[in-house]
């Protein structure tokens, strides 16, 4: 495949996976691939790495070459880039590209959702933060990473049912189907957990999450409290965003479709099919050169609303 124009690369780093898409200039899609995890939490450089990694193995299926990359534009949505200094810091590594425009990846994820149109999105994966775009600006609500925040996301309820699992084996509370298989995963053993904990990061707590959920639809008690807690905490943020008039809704991540039963059935009827994924949000970004908010943390007004101009 010989590729002479411009190409556009769209990344959508997460915290469990980063995805690269590579398209040509008429939008055909000639590469996709995925690597580990591309959060800054996990540092920049390994985020990078992560990102470079997935850039390839798509650009191999393209058969471009790494001197091809000078003639690509690239939009990056990634995990934790709203911490203190992290576009400073990214925009520091030496990159390949024609152009760099790094987003959020929650940005990136309502973008595609909608098209660049009005509309919000909660993100339930790994963590969880609801993004909107209304009148040209972006709101942002909760998402300030785990453990501290992202209620409701595959991390939270991981967290949750260890910290249950530790309670059961102290006889302090019921040990359920779920709680025994919990503490099977530490060979029975709480302090292997405490160990573990000690290391763990926001992706080992979320690898939890599909076993309560199995737990949950079998008709665990614990279980159904636990995913019960989550999707009332994802069902507020979305009651945030029809509260400020925003009525075109999404939910995404990797346990959207395990979480949206759990809902109420007036969320459940108010939620639409997604238009794309966060990949092509960020391919928007690297096609059209938006005019985007500054990423390092503003100063939030009190109802979380970031007044940043917005143009598509």
């Amino acid at each position: 495949m010989e590729t002479k124009g411009t190409t556009y690369l769209g990344i959508d780093g997460g915290g469990t996976r980063c995805r690269a898409r590579i398209e040509d200039e008429n939008g055909r899609v000639l590469g996709e691939a995925s690597s580990g995890p591309a959060t800054t939490r996990i540092g920049f450089d390994k985020a990078w790495r992560s990102i470079m990694e997935a850039t390839e193995a798509a650009a191999a299926q393209s058969e471009l070459r790494h001197e091809d990359f000078a003639r690509m534009r690239a939009g990056i949505g990634l995990a934790g880039i709203g911490r203190r200094g992290a576009e400073a810091a990214l925009k520091q590594i030496p990159h390949p590209f024609a152009s760099v425009i790094f987003i959020s990846d929650g940005l990136a994820a309502c973008l595609g959702a909608h098209s660049g149109a009005d509309g919000a999105i909660v993100v339930a994966g790994t963590g969880s933060v609801g993004v909107g775009l209304i009148g040209g600006r972006e709101i942002r609500i909760a998402g300030y990473g785990f453990p501290v925040s992202d209620e409701g996301s595959g991390a939270d309820i991981g967290l949750q049912v260890v910290r249950l699992a530790l309670r059961a084996a102290d006889r302090r509370g019921e040990l359920t189907p779920l709680l025994a298989e919990v503490l099977g995963a530490f060979d029975q053993d709480p302090y292997q957990a405490v160990a573990w904990s000690e290391e763990a990061r926001a992706t080992d707590y979320a690898a939890f999450a599909p076993i309560v959920m199995r737990h949950a639809n079998q008709g665990d008690p614990v279980g159904r409290r636990i995913v019960e807690r989550a999707a009332d905490a994802i069902g507020d943020l979305l009651d945030l965003f029809l509260a400020k008039g925003i009525d075109r809704l999404a939910l995404v991540g990797g346990l959207a479709d395990a979480i949206t039963p759990w809902l109420t059935p007036d969320l459940r009827a108010r939620l639409r099919r997604p238009d794309a994924d966060a990949a092509a949000g960020a391919l928007l970004v690297a096609r059209r050169r938006l005019d985007l908010p500054k990423l390092d943390p503003p100063k939030r007004e009190t109802d979380h609303e970031q007044a940043s101009k917005f143009r598509v």
